[in-house]
Order: C-alpha cells, then structure tokens, then sequence
C-alpha cells in the first residue's frame, strides 16, 4: 500500500502513451476507465461473499441456523445498504476537490465522511442490537429460525460502524482515483472472514453468534485497513483528524438525496417481489432465479459507472479550476496581488475554504486530463458494449442457467423466457447504470431523488396489475412482470438520466 491513496499514474495520462493526437488520448482514456473498473468490479463481487462464507459455515449448523441467517442477512442487507449513499457522496466531492487540485479538500471532505459514516454506524447498530426482536418477529420468525436471526444480528451489530466507515474511506479513495485498494482490502477481508468464522463457529463453539462476531470483526479490521492510508495523506497534507461538525453536516447534506434514490429503488425492487408472491410460489422461485443474475452481471456495470463517477467527478474539478484561473488571469491588471481570489472560485469555496482551489496546500491542476464529454462519450460506449455482451451471453445459456439455482422442470421452464427478457434489456441497463455514475460523480443527487421517484409512478400500476393476473397470470406472468421490470422501468430510468446528461444544467 503507497503512502498516497491516489497513485500518481492514475491522476494523470502517462508521459509516453504510445502515440500523439486524439488516438492516443482515446486510447489512454480507455486505459484510466479499466484501470478504475476491473478493481472496482473485484470490490463489488468480494463483499457478497461475505453472505456466501457465512452462509456456507452455518448452514452445517442446522436447518434452523441456516434460516435464521437467511432472515438476519436479508435484514442487515437493507440496513447497510441505506447508507450506500456515504459512498457515492464521498467519491463525488473527492474526485471534484481533487480535479480542482485541491488536494486538502478532498482529503478533508473523506475525512469528514468518515467520522459521519462513524457515528450513523454506532447509532444503527444501537438500534439493531436493542429492536433485533421486533424486527424478526415483524418479518414472521417464530421459534428457533428466531432466535437463530436474533442472535446473529446482536452479533453482527458491532460491525456495522466498521462497514459504513468502509463505504466512507472507498468512496474518499474512488474519488482519488484508486479502486485498487478497495479491492486488497475486499479481498483480504473475506479471507479473514473464513479464518474468524472457522474459530469463532467450530473452534470456540459459539454456533451461529459466532459467525456474526466473526463478520463484525472482519468488517472493522477493513475500515482500519482503509483508512490508514487516507490518514497517512491527510496527516502529511496538515488536513485535521478531528470530527468538525459542519463538515458532517456538509457530507449528510450532499449523501441526503442520494438516500432518497436508494430508498425509491428499493420500493421497486419490493415491489417486483410482492408482485412476483402474488403469481405463485414457482414464479417466485423462477424470479429468484432470473433476479440472482441481474443482479450478478450488474457489477460488471456498475464498475464501470463507478469509473465513469471518479472521472466525471475530477473532470469537472479541472474544468472548474481552470475557469478560476482564467477569471484570475484577466483580473489580474486590477489586482496588487495575483492569483486566483475566492470570488472567482465560486460561492462554495466561499462557504466552505476547503472547498476553494488556493495556490499553496495543493497539489498542481492536472490541465491534461480528458474532458467531460470525452469520459461521459467513452464510459457510455463502454456500459452500452459490455451490457449487450452480458445480455448475448445471458441469452445464451438461459437453456441451463436456471439448472445452477434448481432442479425443480416448473421453475427452469418459468425461468427461461424471464431470463431472455433480462438478456435483452442489459445494454439499457448498461446506460442506466452509467447515466447514474455521471450524475453522481457531478453532485447532481438532488435530480437523482426525484428521478428515481418519479419511475415509480409508471411502475407501480404494471406491478400492480401484473400480480392481479393482468394480462395473464401464473407463470407467463412473470414474463410481463420482468417486461415491466427491465424495459419500462429501466427504460423510464435511462429517458430521465440521459436527458439530463445531455444537458448542461450538471456542469457547475
């Protein structure tokens, strides 16, 4: 791990990039776009194996364990990913600070998300420890699959500061531009992981507890291993460790609407469910079937929109500093003492002097680096290319895929043509998922809450209407649930997003 979170062959293009002239910019963007995703993609696949290492080591522990786990990690799933937003916010203020050159800032405002990320996960795991039982008891739980999902959150609630200070450190890195870490770190926790809950399960015989002990260590050893480098950078920058509550106030306010977005999604998604329950039990099943999919293949997406964030994030930075700079040029004449003023750096640098490019404490503006529209271009190329991979290969195999979840003729067979429906609407989806990095990576998360809302209007009703068996119900159902799902509102998403992104009203 370097002394530096942002690695300096990450901030800028190399000084020899194989040619001159638009192909080698070209190609060296595309060059800095997988260097973000392929790391930022061993992040996203690491963390689920979490649930998957727990899921593996209790489900010897009983039927009941087993269970009660399903329960306390669907529970726990929702909790943490609530706080997401801590992640997007970060990144998107870093990334800008730091296009800007302005290093201390964005060091500052990763800081400052830390200790928020600290202190929200103290105040949720208070919460799950004590309100535990109502929480299974209101998701149905009775007898021992109970007190299996009782006892594991109690357990587990000790980690969930650990995991938001995660979110928090990974977005501050992201916004330097280094997904690199992230994944080590991802990794080298799901090892751990095993190792704990090796010990802690069998070794020590604490069953179930000692599987979410094990997960709640593993998680707070990842924040320390993640955040030690944003320290040793922020301590050589002279940027203040300590909680300053107007910074927090700052994070909580630009991660608000963010936390909107997750939430309208979420009600989609709980939607999709109740209305796949209401067409029976084996649709549901096949939906279980055709869900695990896209969610899988959408981290290969959202790697890429992770990339496309830090990028936009430090592209508009620099657009903005040099702005400042010129205005300073011209004012210059005027002035007994050159150099960029605060006016000229814009109202936030004025709120906030972290925020402000200055000349000293930072480090030089990267003038060289691509542009807006050349990331925003080439990222969606990207998401739009990978996505109609994904979706022929998905189309491909959907004969057997469903073979890997069940063995049940009814759900391979409800399965299939579900599946290729999914298939079909992954290059939307690539778009989506890029359309929503731009956005974020600008700081746009108020248009994002009220776009992800707004798709729910056109959504909900077909929701509605398919789980009451129209135009069919049963297992043909599903089809028309999944058209609603991938095409109308993925593509509702894709028709708010990308008219915003052909718009100019996100660069400032």
């Amino acid at each position: 791990m370097s002394d530096s979170p942002a690695p300096a062959a990450n901030t800028s293009p190399p000084a020899d990039s194989g040619g001159t002239g638009p192909q080698a910019a070209s190609a060296d963007l595309n060059r800095q776009i997988l260097s973000l995703a392929v790391p930022a993609l061993g992040a996203l696949v690491a963390e689920p194996l979490f649930v998957l290492i727990d899921s593996a080591m209790v489900g010897h522990l009983g039927a009941a364990s087993l269970a009660g786990l399903s329960l306390a990690s669907t529970l726990l799933t929702t909790i943490v990913g609530l706080f997401v937003f801590l992640a997007y916010a970060t990144t998107a203020t870093t990334a800008r600070r730091f296009g800007a050159g302005n290093r201390v800032g964005g060091l500052q405002a990763g800081v400052d998300g830390a200790w928020l990320a600290a202190l929200l996960g103290l105040v949720a795991a208070v919460l799950l420890a004590v309100g535990a039982p109502w929480a299974v008891d209101v998701m149905g739980a009775e007898g021992p699959v109970a007190d299996a999902a009782v006892t594991y959150l109690r357990a587990s609630a000790p980690g969930l500061p650990g995991m938001l200070v995660v979110y928090a450190a990974t977005g501050t890195l992201r916004g330097l531009l280094d997904t690199r870490t992230p994944f080590v770190v991802a990794t080298a926790g799901a090892v751990g992981n095993v190792a704990l809950n090796a010990t802690l399960l069998y070794g020590v015989g604490m069953g179930i507890a000692g599987s979410g002990l094990g997960t709640a260590i593993a998680q707070t050893a990842m924040a320390v291993a993640l955040l030690w480098p944003v320290v040793k950078a922020a301590r050589a920058a002279d940027v203040p460790l300590s909680p300053r509550a107007a910074g927090m106030r700052a994070s909580l306010g630009s991660g608000a609407p963010l936390l909107v977005r997750t939430v309208s999604l979420r009600a989609a998604i709980l939607a999709t469910v109740w209305a796949a329950t209401a067409l029976g039990a084996t649709a549901l099943a096949a939906h279980q079937v055709v869900n695990s999919l896209w969610n899988f293949t959408a981290f290969a997406l959202d790697a890429l929109a992770i990339a496309a964030q830090a990028l936009v994030g430090t592209a508009l930075g620099r657009a903005e500093a040099e702005r400042a700079a010129r205005v300073s040029a011209e004012q210059a004449p005027a002035s007994a003492n050159p150099g960029p003023s605060r006016a000229a750096a814009g109202p936030a640098a004025r709120r906030d002097p972290s925020s402000a490019p200055p000349p000293e404490s930072t480090v030089p503006v990267p003038h060289d680096g691509p542009t807006v529209d050349a990331v925003l271009r080439r990222c969606l190329a990207w998401g739009v290319a990978a996505g109609a991979v994904i979706g022929v290969m998905l189309a491909g195999a959907s004969p057997w895929l469903p073979y890997l979840f069940t063995s049940e003729a009814a759900v391979v067979v409800a399965a299939r043509p579900a599946l290729l429906v999914a298939a079909t609407a992954m290059p939307l989806a690539g778009a989506v998922f890029l359309f929503d990095g731009v956005l974020m990576g600008a700081g746009d998360g108020r248009y994002l809450a009220w776009a992800q809302m707004a798709t729910l209007v056109p959504y909900l009703p077909l929701a509605v209407l398919v789980a009451r068996g129209w135009p069919t119900s049963g297992m043909a159902g599903l089809v028309w649930l999944w058209v609603a799902f991938a095409w109308v509102f993925m593509g509702v998403r894709a028709l708010v997003t990308g008219l915003r992104a052909r718009s100019d009203a996100w660069r400032h």
